[in-house]
C-alpha cells in the first residue's frame, strides 16, 4: 500500500485529490495539510508509524514557507521520502529547480488522473517521474548551462520574495508572511532588482508576466 500525504493550501484541491485517489486500490491518502508547518508536523508523525509514509504530494504555491522550501526541509530530515511536486505554473518555471532540490517528480494540477497515479507509483518505488516536457527542460539545462533567464540566478529565498513582489505584495506584507524583518525583505528586493535588471516593482511585475511566472 502506498501511503500518501496531500499538502495544498486550498481545501477544495485536497478534497479533489482525495476523490481522484479514492478508488485506486494500492494508494491510501493518510493525511492532508494546508501549509508548510502542518506538512512537516504530519510527515514527522506519519513516518514513525508502523506503516510509514511513502509519498508527499506537495503544492509549490503556499503562504509562508512555499513548496520549494518545504521540499528542502523534508529532504534534509527524511532524504529517502519521496516528494512529488504539484503546481499550476508552467513547467519551465519550477520543474528543474524542484528536481534539483530532490523532488521525485513535477506535475501540473491539471494532469490526467492516470498520470498522477503513475507518478505516485514511480515515486513510491524510488524512481523519478519525468514528463516529456520536463525531460526536455532537463536536457536543455544540461546542454546550455549558461543560457538562463536572469531570475534563474536568484536564490530560493530571493525567488520566493520575487514572486510575492510580482503579485503586488508590499515589503511589510511579505515580511509578515515569511516571518522576516522589513529590512531583510528590502535587502532581498534590492538584490532581486539588480539581478533581474529592473528598476522598480512595476518593472519587476512586468518581467514576471513576460516570463509567465504570474498571471497577467
Amino acid at each position: 500500500m502506498i501511503r500518501v500525504l496531500l499538502v495544498d493550501d486550498h481545501r477544495i484541491v485536497r478534497q479533489g485529490l482525495r476523490q481522484v485517489l479514492a478508488d485506486v486500490p494500492d494508494i491510501e491518502v493518510v493525511g492532508d495539510a494546508g501549509d508548510g508547518a502542518q506538512a512537516l508536523s504530519q510527515v514527522r508523525s506519519l513516518v514513525c508509524t508502523p506503516e510509514g509514509l511513502q509519498v508527499v504530494m506537495l503544492d509549490i504555491a503556499m503562504p509562508g514557507r512555499d513548496g520549494l522550501e518545504v521540499l528542502k526541509l523534508i529532504k534534509a530530515e527524511f532524504p529517502r521520502l519521496a516528494v512529488l511536486m504539484l503546481s499550476t505554473y508552467p513547467d519551465r518555471q519550477f520543474a528543474v529547480r524542484c528536481l534539483r532540490a530532490g523532488a521525485a517528480g513535477y506535475l501540473h494540477k491539471s494532469a490526467d488522473p492516470d498520470d498522477m497515479v503513475a507518478a505516485l507509483r514511480k515515486a513510491a518505488a524510488g524512481g523519478r517521474y519525468i514528463t516529456p516536457s520536463v525531460a526536455e527542460l532537463l536536457a536543455t539545462s544540461i546542454s546550455e548551462p549558461h543560457d538562463h533567464a536572469p531570475h534563474e540566478a536568484l536564490s530560493q529565498r530571493e525567488h520566493q520574495v520575487f514572486r510575492l513582489l510580482a503579485q503586488g505584495h508590499s515589503v511589510g506584507q511579505i515580511a509578515q508572511s515569511l516571518s522576516l524583518s522589513s529590512n531583510t525583505v528590502s535587502t532581498y528586493r534590492a538584490r532581486i532588482l539588480e539581478k533581474t535588471g529592473t528598476r522598480n516593482d512595476v518593472e519587476l511585475a512586468l518581467y514576471a508576466v513576460r516570463q509567465q511566472m504570474v498571471e497577467p
